[in-house]
């Protein structure tokens, strides 16, 4: 049988969508958004509760570096060793920055305990003995030390038959202008500041002019005179004289009590 030539011709036309198969895909990449910040926030928290206060403080400078600046106060110790100035352990030091009173005296504490340890060095430099001594057995009779909570304390004395001091006068001997010349070169290797005291042993009552008062200043003032050799006059915090009033030993009279007192203070109590 033969084809009709007049049949029509039917012509199917297919329609093709392009991303068949990927039907509202978008909502994968949503999810998968959501699911790893997630995974950050809970990642954060374990953080949070695993790591200490500086371990967190170190991961906080590593994404926010800043340049260590020095101390502002006058007994410095050089600068902050790389630590954020809005750290607590940093602007404590400068009196601000804690958070809470407790915090601050903490903070204030470690400092008290490294100024110690610096003070116990320099004490040991000053009375050391052996080889590389300082001062001679008999220079060392005439000296004692002590830290205190204003600072290192540096108290230079007369003994019976060998006084720091010419015949009742503020001039001094050979001996102390040595022991002045010792104790300003150990003050120079701090920063704080200083602080001098005279003291005059007593006198009989009897003396219509008791020379105590002005002899304490003017031996204050000339230790003050021999340091400012070795250190800068801007440490001097404060000259002072006592006289009698504060005896180191009894009697009052006794010449031991003739001494000069000068202090290393300590940051905080400048």
């Amino acid at each position: 049988m033969g084809a009709n030539a007049n049949a029509p011709i039917v012509i199917k036309r297919k329609k093709v969508v392009a991303g068949e198969g990927h039907h509202g895909g978008a909502w994968k990449v949503a999810y998968a958004d959501f699911v790893t910040a997630m995974m950050a926030f809970f990642l954060l928290m374990w953080l949070l509760n695993a790591t200490t206060e500086k371990q967190r403080k170190g991961l906080a400078d590593h994404f926010n570096p800043t340049v260590p600046i020095a101390r502002v106060t006058g007994g410095g110790d050089g600068a902050l060793g790389g630590d954020s100035v809005f750290t607590e352990e940093t602007l404590a030091r400068m009196g601000v920055g804690a958070t809470s009173p407790q915090e601050f005296e903490r903070n204030a504490a470690d400092i008290r305990a490294t100024e110690d340890t610096a003070f116990e060095e320099l004490e040991e430099m000053l009375l050391g003995r052996g080889a590389e001594a300082v001062l001679t057995e008999n220079e060392l009779r005439h000296i004692v030390t002590r830290i205190t909570d204003a600072g290192l304390v540096v108290e230079v004395f007369s003994l019976p038959g060998a006084p720091i001091f010419d015949s009742e006068t503020e001039a001094p001997t050979e001996l102390l202008d040595r022991l002045l010349d010792v104790v300003g070169r150990l003050f120079a290797m701090a920063t704080n500041r200083v602080a001098v005291e005279g003291y005059s042993r007593a006198r009989p009552v009897v003396l219509r002019d008791n020379p105590v008062w002005d002899l304490s200043i003017e031996r204050a003032e000339g230790a003050r005179d021999a340091l400012t050799a070795r250190i800068a006059d801007d440490r001097i915090r404060r000259v002072t004289g006592h006289a009698d009033r504060r005896p180191a030993v009894e009697p009052p009279m006794s010449v031991r009590n003739d001494r000069l007192e000068m202090t290393l203070l300590r940051s905080d109590a400048e």
